[in-house]
C-alpha cells in the first residue's frame, strides 16, 4: 500500500510539474494539436508515449544515482561532450519557463478579473519565493497535492465540451487549421512538445526521483504520470476542438470554456489554473537554483530571490508571444536530451539492491 501511495504521489508531481500556464490554459494545446485539426489527435498520441517514457527514465535514474541537482546526473548520462550542452539547455529551459509562468499568471487574473498583468505575476513571485525556501518533499507535496483538482476539471470541461458542441468537427476544423501552430507540421508537433515539456520538467523530476528509495517505485510513478498527462492532453484537445470556434481568440481558452458555462465555476478553475502555474513555476525556480548552490541556505535565499526579480522583469514580455516562441526552441534544443535518455539506462547500470549509493553533490 506504502509503494502504491508513492507511485500516486510521484506521478502526480510529474504532472503538477509538467502542468503549468500553457497546458493549463489550453494555449499550448491549442498551438501544438488543435491547429492540426483531426492530425493533432495523432501529435496527441505521439506525445503521450514520448511522455510515459521519459518520464519513468528520469525518475528511475534520479531514483538510481540519489539526485540533489540534475547537474551530475546529466553528466553521467550525457558525457563529458554531450554533457555540457544538455546541462546548458536545461539551465536556459528552467529560467525561460519560469519566466513563461509568470507571465501566464499575469494573463489569467487579467482576463478573469481584469487586474493589470503585473499584479499577477507579482504574486506568483512572491508565493514562489517563498515555497523554493522549503525542503524538496515540502515542495513535492505542494506540487502533488494541486494535481488532482486539475485532472478532474479537464475530464469534466472534455465531457461538457464535446456533448455540447455547437457544429461537427469536420465543419470545425477549418477554423482550426487556421489557428497559430507552434510548430510546421503534426508529427513534429508531437515530439516537438514532449521534449520541451521533459527538457523544462527534466531537472526537477530528476531531483524528485532521487528522493525516492526504491527504484522500481520512481520508475512506475513516472510512467503512470506520462499516462494521465497524454490522456489530458487528448481530453484537453477534444475540449478545444470542439469549443474552437468561441475560444480561439483569448489567451486563456480553457478558462473561457468554463466562464461560458458559468461565471461562478469559472473561479473556481482560475484558483486551479493559477495553483499549475504555481506549481511549474516553483519547479522551475527550485531546480535553477540547485544547480547553483546548495538549497536552504542563506545563499540559495539570496540566489532565489535574485532569480524570482530577474524572471518578473522579464516576463513581461507578454504570455502568449512567449508560448509561441520560447517552447518550440527548447522543444528543438531538447532533442540533445531525449537522445541522452535514450541511451542512459545502458550508460549507468543498476546498482545492486542494497548497496548503498552516494548522494549527488549539488555544484
Amino acid at each position: 500500500m506504502k509503494n502504491v501511495l508513492e507511485i500516486l504521489k510521484i506521478s502526480s508531481a510529474f504532472i503538477g510539474i509538467i502542468v503549468g500556464a500553457g497546458f493549463a490554459s489550453g494555449q499550448e494545446i491549442l498551438q501544438y494539436f488543435t491547429s492540426f485539426g483531426h492530425m493533432g489527435t495523432a501529435a496527441a498520441i505521439i506525445s503521450t508515449a514520448l511522455f510515459a517514457y521519459l518520464g519513468m527514465t528520469l525518475t528511475r535514474l534520479g531514483s538510481r544515482v540519489r539526485a540533489a541537482s540534475h547537474r551530475g546526473v546529466i553528466y553521467k548520462i550525457s558525457g563529458r561532450h554531450l554533457g555540457p550542452i544538455v546541462d546548458g539547455v536545461i539551465i536556459f529551459t528552467l529560467f525561460g519557463t519560469a519566466v513563461v509562468m509568470i507571465a501566464g499568471a499575469g494573463s489569467i487574473l487579467h482576463q478573469q478579473f481584469n487586474f493589470p498583468p503585473f499584479v499577477g505575476s507579482l504574486l506568483l513571485v512572491v508565493l514562489a519565493t517563498l515555497t523554493v525556501m522549503m525542503n524538496v518533499e515540502k515542495v513535492i507535496a505542494v506540487i502533488g497535492s494541486i494535481t488532482p483538482f486539475l485532472i478532474l476539471a479537464i475530464i469534466l470541461i472534455g465531457v461538457y465540451s464535446v456533448f455540447t458542441m455547437d457544429a461537427s468537427l469536420q465543419a470545425l476544423e477549418p477554423i482550426a487549421k487556421e489557428q497559430t501552430s507552434a510548430v510546421s507540421n503534426w508529427w513534429l508537433a508531437g515530439i516537438n512538445y514532449a521534449s520541451f515539456n521533459v527538457t523544462f520538467g527534466a531537472a526537477m523530476t530528476l531531483v524528485m526521483g532521487g528522493a525516492i528509495k526504491s527504484e522500481r517505485t520512481a520508475a512506475l510513478g513516472g510512467l503512470v504520470g506520462g499516462l494521465v498527462l497524454g490522456v489530458l492532453i487528448l481530453l484537453s484537445h477534444f475540449a478545444l476542438f470542439s469549443k474552437v470556434d468561441q475560444v480561439a481568440h483569448v489567451d486563456m481558452p480553457m478558462l473561457q470554456i468554463v466562464t461560458d458555462i458559468s461565471p461562478v465555476l469559472s473561479i473556481f478553475m482560475t484558483i486551479i489554473l493559477f495553483g499549475m502555474i504555481f506549481n511549474t513555476g516553483v519547479s522551475m525556480i527550485y531546480s535553477f537554483v540547485a544547480r547553483f548552490v546548495d538549497m536552504n541556505t542563506k545563499q540559495s535565499t539570496t540566489f532565489t530571490i535574485i532569480t524570482s526579480l530577474a524572471a518578473f522583469i522579464a516576463s513581461f514580455a507578454g504570455f502568449t508571444v512567449l508560448v509561441n516562441w520560447f517552447y518550440p526552441v527548447v522543444g528543438y534544443l531538447g532533442l540533445f536530451l531525449i537522445l541522452a535518455l535514450i541511451i542512459a539506462p545502458f550508460r549507468i547500470p543498476k546498482q545492486p539492491e542494497g548497496k548503498t549509493k552516494n548522494k549527488q553533490a549539488v555544484s
